[in-house]
C-alpha cells in the first residue's frame, strides 16, 4: 500500500499573522479572492459544516485513494497549532473520512480548522467542540478504518487538489461561510498587501453607503464598487 508522509514544511508565521489578524474582515474569502484576480477560489460546493468560525492558517495537506479512503489518523504526529488540515477525498460523498473523534484531537493539537473535498460527520460534536470543518458533504457512513484497522494508502504533505484548487504544503487557507480562497505561499507578501488595500477600502465604502452615497460618488471616491 502507497505511504508517503513528508514533514511539516517550514513556515514563517511572519507571513500568516497579518492574514488572521483580518480574521474580523467581512467576506474575507472574497476580499482574498479578488486579491488574486478571481484565482484559487475553491468550488462553490465547498462549505461550512460545523462551528462557525473563520479558517485561517497554513495547509497540511492529505491525499487518499478514491474507492479506498481511509481515516487519516497520522496527520496528527505532524501538525503544529495555527495549522490546517486539508484533505483531497477526489470529491467522495459517500464516505465520511472526519468525525467527531478526529474534531477532538485537531483541536487538542491546535489546528484551526479542516477543508475536505470530500465528506465529513458527526458536526454535531464538532460544533460542541468549537471547530470548524469545510467540506463538500456531510453524512453518516464512516471509512472502513475502525474495522480493518487499515490506515494505507495515504500521503501526507504532496500537492493535491482540493475543491478544484491546487493546494501545497504551506499553502495559506482563507475559509468562512461564503467559501474557500487558498494563498500560494510564495505569494503571501504580494497578496496581502493587496487584500489589506480592497478591505480597507471596502470598509471605507460601507461607511459612505450607509451616509446615503451615490454609485458615482463612490467610483469617484474609490474607483470600484
Amino acid at each position: 500500500m502507497k505511504k508517503i508522509i513528508n514533514p511539516r514544511p517550514n513556515i514563517d508565521e511572519n507571513l500568516i499573522k497579518p492574514f488572521r489578524e483580518m480574521e474580523d474582515v467581512l467576506s474575507l474569502s472574497c476580499v482574498v479572492g479578488d486579491a488574486m484576480e478571481r484565482n484559487n477560489v475553491m468550488h462553490h460546493d465547498m462549505k461550512p459544516k460545523a462551528a462557525d468560525k473563520k479558517i485561517i492558517g497554513p495547509a497540511i495537506t492529505v491525499k487518499l485513494t478514491p474507492g479506498d479512503i481511509v481515516d487519516c489518523l497520522e496527520v496528527f504526529e505532524i501538525v503544529k497549532p495555527g495549522d490546517v488540515i486539508v484533505i483531497d477525498a477526489f470529491g467522495e460523498t459517500e464516505t465520511s473520512i472526519w468525525g467527531g473523534l478526529m474534531s477532538g484531537l485537531a483541536r487538542n493539537a491546535g489546528v484551526v480548522g479542516a477543508v475536505i473535498d470530500g465528506s465529513c460527520r458527526d458536526t454535531d460534536e464538532a460544533k460542541m467542540l468549537g471547530f470548524p470543518i469545510t467540506a463538500k458533504a456531510s453524512g453518516p457512513r464512516a471509512a472502513h478504518t475502525a474495522y480493518s484497522g487499515r490506515k494505507e494508502p495515504i500521503e501526507i504533505n504532496v500537492p493535491i487538489v482540493c475543491g478544484g484548487v491546487l493546494v501545497k504544503p504551506g499553502d495559506l487557507i482563507i475559509a468562512d461561510e461564503i467559501g474557500v480562497a487558498v494563498v500560494p505561499y510564495e505569494d503571501l507578501e504580494k497578496v496581502y498587501k493587496i487584500a489589506r488595500e480592497q478591505a480597507d477600502k471596502e470598509i471605507a465604502a460601507r461607511e459612505e453607503i450607509l451616509k446615503g452615497a451615490t454609485v458615482d460618488e463612490l467610483l469617484a471616491k474609490f474607483g470600484r464598487i
